[in-house]
Formats: C-alpha cells, structure tokens, sequence
C-alpha cells in the first residue's frame, strides 16, 4: 500500500498564485453581471444611514498615486461600514470646470477666437465627459465600488442648477457683493485666484532701497528729508500712493552720506548696513503718528506721496516706511481706503502695463522692474539695489508668478458669517486631530472670498446689471436662472441675450427703459465643488446632510474642506460634514515628490498590470496614511509578500476544509479541543482589535493584526502542529473535526474581515468556501467578537503554555545547530518546570508532543543536561527508534503491525480502520 494514499491531504481549487493582473478584471465583470452595488444596497436598506461624500477629482489626465489613495481609502470606509451595520451608499463625483480643461484644449489645438464661447464650452464639455468615462474606467480597476452609472457631475444641469440657488442664498443673506480691490492675479492665467488656488515657490527679485524728498513736513519736519522705502516689487513703484508708517513705532531722521533719512529706529542698524552707511547719527526722533499726513513726491511722476498710517506695519525687515500702492496689496488697499486714495492698478489682464504708467506702458510688469530702477537710478532715489531669493505666490495651475491687481470682482464676505464658522469647527471630529487647528487657523483670518474668474468654462455668475449699472440679484432672478440650468444647462448663459434669461416680464427700477445686461464672469471652481453638500448631499435621495465623513488630502484644508464649510454654514448655519479624515500625499521611496523629470513616478495602472489592485489596496492598509506615504518598487515587493502569506494562509484552510460540511460536522464550542477553543479564543480578540481599527480609520493596525495572526499564530503554531491530525487521523476523528470547526471559523471571519481591504481576494477566497449561502462576501456582515466559554482561565493557561513553547522552540534551534537533531520530529524532549504553576500546566496538556512537533515528551523535576530558559529547562536529545512511514513520528513501537510493520500503532490502527 502507498500510505501517501491513506493520509487526508488538503484539497483545494483555490490556486496558490494570485495571478491578480488577470484574474481582478474577470472578478470585476462578475461584480458587474451580479450588479453588486445595487444588491449591496438593497441588502443593508432600512439600517442607519451612512454618508461618505466624495470630494470630486478633477477630470483630466489619468490617474496619479495620490487619486488611488484616496480612493481606496474611501472604499474601505464604505465596504466596512455596509458589512457593519450601516446603510452607507457611495456616489462618486467629478470637478469639471477650471482652466486646465480650456488649457487642454489650447494643446489639442481648439482656437477658441474661431467659435462662440457658448460653441466653445460644448467642446470644453466633451473634452470633460471624455475625461470623466477615463478615469471612472481606471478607478473600477482598483475594485472600487459605488454608483459608478450615475455619479455627481459638477456641469451637470442639476448641480448647475443647484449651485445658483447657493449663490443666491448668499446673495439674499447679503454675503455677496461687487467691488475693486487687489486680488491674486495670474496673468498666465488671466484671471482672477483665491487663497485656496496659490502655491509658494522660491523666486529671484530685486531688492530696492528707494528715496523720498519730503515736500510738505506739515510743520513736523524741515523739508529736506527723505523718507526710505524698501521694495522686492519695483514694478509696483508707478503705482505708489502713500507711505505707511506705524502710529506707535518711533521713527527718526539719520544724518548719512551728506543727506537726511528717516526711518524706524529699530532699523537703524540693517539700514545702515546694508546702504554702506558711516557712522549715521540721529537728528532727531518722532512717533510714527506725529508724521501723518506729511507729503513726499513720488520719485518718477510728478504726484504727491501721503504719509499715512497703518497697524501692518512691521520692523521684521525694511525700513518701517512701508511703500503704499492701493492698486497692489490688500494692506495697501485698506490704508488707501481709510485716507481716500486712488486705486490705481496701471496693469492690464495679461501683466503689461498700460498708459497709466506713462514711460513704461506696454511692457510686461517683471520685465519692467530693469526699466524702473534705472529710472529711479537716474533720478538719484535709487539707494541701493540687490537680488534675493525668497518665497512668492504662485499659481498653482501654471505654477507661474502671479500678482496683486485691484480689479473689479464678485466676492463672499466670509468675514459676515466667520464666527459662525469657527463655531461649526469646534464641533466637528477631526483626525487627526491638528486638522482643527489647521482649517481654525486659515478661516480666523479669513476676510472675503474672490469667486469671480474671467474665464469662459465654468458656471456663470447669475447677475443682471440695470442700466445704472445697478447689479440685480433677486429671488425671482435666481429662481428663474436656476430653473433655466436645470432644464437647458449653464450654456443657456451664453447662448441667450439677458432679456431672454430674465422673468418674463420682468421690471427694474434701475432699467426704466426695460434694458438689461449680464455678467460675463464664471464662478471660482471651489464655489463648483464647495456647493455638493446642496447638490448631492441634499438633492440625491439616497444621501443626506450632513456627510458623516469628507475623506481628502491634506491640501483640501484651504480646498474643497474649507469652500464646504463655509458655503454650507452660510446658506445652513450648520458644517456640512461630522468627521473630517485627512490623508498625506504618495512620495517615492526616499521621501521625494514624485515628478516625471526625476522618473520617480508610480503609476497605479501600472502597478495594477504588474502586481495587482488588491497589491495596491493592501499596500494602502499598511500605510500610515495620515501622513506622507511612501511607495516604491521595494515596499510593493515587501507588501507582496505579506500578500503571499495571507493567501497561503487562505488556500491551507480552505484545502483542509475539503471534506467539511458545516452543517453537519461542526462541533460545539463546548466540545471543543482545549487548544481548538484556545485559538478560536486568540480569533475573538483578532476581531476586535479589527472591528476597533475600522472603527477608527487606522487601517495599518488591521493590516499588522492580520498579517501577524496568520504569521504567527497560524502558520507557526496552529496550522503547523494541527497537520499530524487533519492528514493522519480518520476522517471523521473527534480532534480533526474540533480542528477543521475553528478552521472554518477563520476562514470566514478572515475573509469577511479582509474584504474591505483585498476586495478581489475575498471575493475568490468566498466562492470556495463549503457551504456559505450569499453569493459575495460583500452581502454579508463583519464577524463580531463572541465569547468563548471559561475565556480568562483558558487565555490565562494557553498564553503561559505558549511562552513555555518559546522556551523549547529555542532549544531545539539550539540542538539543530548542535546536530544532536535533524528536524524537529526527530527529538525527545525532557521539561524541567520552574514553579508549579508550569508544572501543572503541562501535566494537564494532551498530546504535548504534537503541540511541540516532537516524537517525544517528558515531564521531570530534573534533567542534569537541561539548558535553562525563563519558565522551564529542556533537555534535547534524539528520539530513539524508526520514522513511521506514514506521520514521521520517530518510535520505538515500529514494527508492532504485521500488516504494516513500517507503521506506527497509531498509523497502523488507522489505515486498518479505515482501509481494509
């Protein structure tokens, strides 16, 4: 007889190579036919409701690391809480409007001067849509599940419609209003920003000391100072209307170099350095409020320049006399407002001057600043001209300097309802937790919101003008506007004169003629996103506001976090989301920023060709996501390994359940082996520590809990020792059952647990497992933990048993080092306890010698060639006798059969029983 025949070795369908690259599409198309979504929502209908709504991307290009990211994170929020006891729906949406789509377009080479803007925004749609199919494709392969056949689409006539019912929320609340003042400008852009659309980057300027002659001293001064500015901005300089000073700073006028100057005496000492200054002395001393309304003259037009005084004035660099120009800086601005100066912004759209900077009219503004100091140079007020380095505002889109231009925009007086705000974030659940202090921070100095652009892809500003030039925004206007987009899209903006888009027969006092005009400004695209919370979140039946969670990047605190909150309390009073969750950006694998022009890019298509979405998910899970998170070849390859381990830990239960039928051979915990129910036990706290990491989005404590457990308390413990029963006993032996029942138990808590996370493998591991009903694991609920009869006793006993195994695990690497032993089955091993409690334990231990792999086990109150450990002494040495052909055990009892004298008794009396 081959005894290889009589042993029930596991059997399994279930392949022990992912083959992931292939297999997850076929998976995905099954989920497609099942209509899985649908089912899933079905299933959990009538639970609590759970809302994770979904910031929209941006449609264009494909997908990068951090949108995978993002978007995994997202599906384990909302598989698990399906699984959990929720009802949680999953509406993905798209950003769709900006200039990145016109730029698009640009390249594709669409002349926009050939066609009508309305004939131009159908092709910024299409380009959008197309965009929109691309990347809702790529998301599908990384196994994300949601309403994936009608997603939220900001050019959607409905969102369109809904966001002009905000607008003009905000406008009836009087939050909305016109006005001239300096605003982020980017002439690469043409177009008006917001704070939420510039980033910093290091830029080279010139750094200018400038003279200004005193030419009225309002009886204070003598009249033949000068008072010193200092500039990185020499540009700004035809633009300059005053001089600010500090009202309580004191100032001075310093003797130097043949001539007076005044400025703040706290710099007296950087002055002097750094315009070569020799032994300067003071004249005379003023407080910066004794000089206002003294009068300078401008140093290149014949204009005055007013002293004036303002709380922005610093002595952290400069001079402490603060060149004033109101058409180019919000503090200049302000200042200019309180003392009635013109705001004069002599630049046009693009950055070059106009004729109202007579000398310099047409040339670009940076270009100028050689121009302008030379001038200035040549008029001896130019002091002292170097070049630094520092961080400036760029546009983030262009990533090219922009500029402060006065010009007439749309804006949203946050500062109206910012207490209310500030109010809304104290209640908000943070994680992490310096998220508050973040989106506090940015939103207590915030003062107005610029929602104009000067763009042509976007939804329009719903504004009629009278003939004064009256703006005219009334609850009949919006009301008709919104319906207009609702039925015919935003396009009708462009497509219809203003007569055609008003009420009809509608009246104006402000048009006595019935005449009107439209604006031709487009909505900020935050104000787009920022109004989902009304578009979706109240609009779509199946959703709700507040969202339970806004899962984003990190970068969404000034983003889509901060344009949500405050559209929402604005028209609500409330925050339109409880828990704001945060996550860092993908780096390489050194910590870079990825970039093409370094080739440190992962690409997730790739990644999914090569290894695997499910390879991308768990890399997600093991991540602390909360911060940067970096990928590389090397982490993919180490998580690929954790991958291998938790599949083969799948594919050696599922092969040792072969010939288990749950209905009918699961045994009762109670009856449960003492170590069976040990392990079902050490499975209990493994669910509640991942129930626990769901529950708090810390996604790496599940991936190390599992990965652990099926590492260390499966595969070097209890599938290990548990073979020498599943394959030698009978089939239907007590122990092997009482193992196989824990097994199953495993197998599909494991899976359940491991769905939101490996989504493709959970779904293949279910299709295998006997006797399971749903047709997914996704239609079924997350395992909790469930008492096991005696618990403590029984963890108190077998967490000691496990320390003392440790103990005889060293000793027997020690032995094999030694070569008193081959493998581990070779040995007999001799226990000395330390205390009695040890003692006890093993004395009551059954089948000591399988628990520990050896052919033999001896308990002794002394071994005189014992090795000492912490809780027991072992001695090692070689099992005398055979190896039985059939369990490898080592014995002296071989031969005992005639039958089957290359059987040990044990063996021998199974292959009887069972064979012959």
């Amino acid at each position: 007889m081959n005894y290889k025949d009589t042993l029930l070795m596991p059997k399994t369908e279930f392949p022990m190579r992912g083959n992931l690259p292939n297999r997850e599409p076929n998976q995905q198309q099954e989920w497609e036919e099942q209509n899985i979504y649908e089912k899933v929502q079905q299933r959990t209908e009538g639970r609590p409701l759970f809302v994770l709504h979904d910031g929209p991307p941006y449609a264009n290009g494909d997908l990068h690391m951090g949108h995978a990211l993002n978007k995994i994170l997202k599906d384990f929020v909302v598989r698990y809480k399906s699984m959990a006891g929720y009802h949680a729906p999953y509406v993905p949406g798209w950003d769709t409007h900006g200039l990145p789509i016109e730029q698009a377009l640009a390249k594709k080479k669409v002349n926009r001067k050939k066609m009508t803007v309305a004939e131009f925004r159908e092709r910024c749609k299409e380009y959008a849509l197309n965009q929109v199919d691309n990347q809702r494709s790529q998301f599908k392969r990384l196994g994300v599940r949601g309403d994936w056949d009608n997603p939220y689409i900001t050019l959607d006539e409905s969102y369109e419609a809904a966001q002009i019912e905000v607008f003009g929320e905000m406008a009836k609340k009087g939050y909305i209003y016109k006005g001239k003042k300096p605003v982020y400008w980017s002439p690469s852009s043409e177009s008006a920003l917001a704070e939420a659309e510039i980033e910093y980057h290091d830029k080279r300027s010139p750094s200018i000391y400038v003279a200004f002659d005193v030419k009225d001293g309002k009886g204070v001064l003598e009249g033949d100072e000068k008072f010193i500015i200092w500039t990185t901005t020499p540009w700004t300089i035809p633009a300059n209307m005053a001089i600010s000073l500090h009202p309580e700073l004191n100032y001075v006028t310093v003797a130097a170099n043949g001539a007076k100057y005044i400025i703040a005496e706290k710099l007296i000492d950087e002055v002097a350095e750094a315009l070569e200054w020799n032994n300067p002395e003071i004249v005379k001393t003023y407080q910066g409020s004794e000089l206002e309304h003294v009068v300078a003259q401008h140093p290149l037009y014949d204009r005055d320049s007013l002293i004036t005084l303002g709380e922005h004035v610093t002595t952290d660099a400069g001079t402490g006399c603060v060149h004033t120009a109101p058409g180019h800086g919000e503090d200049d601005f302000w200042v200019g407002k309180q003392y009635g100066l013109e705001v004069l912004c002599p630049v046009d759209e693009k950055g070059y001057f106009t004729s109202e900077a007579p000398g310099y009219e047409g040339l670009f503004y940076d270009a100028a600043n050689k121009d302008i100091t030379e001038k200035l140079e040549e008029t001896g007020a130019l002091l002292n001209l170097t070049f630094i380095k520092h961080s400036y505002p760029h546009d983030w889109r262009t990533k090219k300097p922009t500029i402060f231009r006065a010009t007439s925009q749309w804006f949203a007086s946050i500062k109206d309802f910012r207490e209310d705000i500030l109010s809304e974030i104290r209640e908000i659940n943070w994680i992490p937790k310096w998220g508050e202090t973040r989106l506090y921070n940015m939103v207590r100095d915030r003062e107005d919101w610029c929602i104009s652009r000067q763009r042509a892809w976007g939804v329009p500003i719903p504004v009629f003008y009278g003939e004064d030039n009256t703006p005219i925004i009334t609850d009949e206007t919006i009301s008709h506007v919104s319906k207009l987009f609702r039925e015919h899209g935003s396009n009708v903006w462009f497509e219809r004169e203003a007569k055609d888009l008003l009420p009809e027969g509608f009246t104006s006092e402000h048009s006595p003629n019935g005449t009107f005009t439209k604006e031709e400004d487009i909505m900020d695209v935050w104000f787009d996103s920022g109004s989902s919370h009304q578009a979706v979140l109240k609009e779509r039946g199946e959703l709700d506001r507040p969202a339970d969670v806004y899962l984003e990047g990190s970068d969404q605190y000034r983003g889509w976090f901060n344009s949500s909150l405050s559209t929402s309390v604005a028209i609500t009073g409330k925050s339109p989301f409880k828990t704001i969750l945060s996550h860092g950006f993908a780096l390489d694998g050194e910590g870079r920023k990825m970039s093409k022009s370094m080739g440190n890019v992962v690409v997730p298509d790739k990644v999914m060709k090569q290894l695997g979405a499910d390879i991308l998910r768990l890399w997600v899970s093991s991540a602390d996501y909360q911060a940067d998170v970096r990928i590389s070849d090397n982490i993919l390859k180490q998580v690929s390994e954790v991958y291998r381990k938790i599949r083969n830990t799948f594919r050696f239960l599922l092969g040792n359940l072969h010939d288990f039928d749950p209905a009918k051979d699961t045994v009762a915990t109670e009856n449960l082996q003492e170590v069976d129910q040990y392990m079902l036990l050490r499975l209990q706290e493994l669910t509640q520590k991942v129930r626990d990491g769901y529950d708090a989005y810390e996604y790496a404590t599940i991936y190390h809990a599992i990965h652990n457990f099926c590492t260390i308390d499966l595969s070097a413990f209890y599938l290990d020792f548990a073979k020498d029963v599943l394959y030698i006993e009978s089939q239907d032996n007590p122990r092997r059952r009482s193992i196989q029942t824990v097994y199953y138990e495993m197998l599909t808590s494991l899976t359940k647990m491991l769905s939101p996370i490996l989504s493709h493998t959970a779904d293949e591991v279910w299709k295998h497992i006997p006797g399971v009903e749903a047709e997914s694991v996704q239609l079924t609920d997350m395992p909790e933990a469930k008492d096991v009869p005696n618990q403590d006793a029984l963890k108190a006993k077998w967490d000691h048993f496990m320390n003392v195994r440790d103990d005889v695990l060293k000793a027997l690497e020690e032995a094999r080092n030694e070569k008193v032993i081959g493998k581990s089955l070779e040995a007999h091993v001799t226990l000395v306890p330390k205390d009695e409690q040890t003692k006890e334990l093993l004395q009551s231990v059954d089948h000591l010698e399988q628990l520990l792999i050896v052919s033999g086990a001896s308990i002794s109150d002394e071994a005189s060639d014992a090795k000492q450990y912490d809780h027991v002494d072992v001695a090692v040495k070689a099992h005398p006798g055979e190896k039985c052909q059939r369990c490898w055990v080592v014995t002296e009892e071989l031969g005992q059969s005639e039958k089957h004298p290359d059987l040990c008794p044990r063996c021998a009396s199974i292959v009887e029983e069972q064979y012959e």
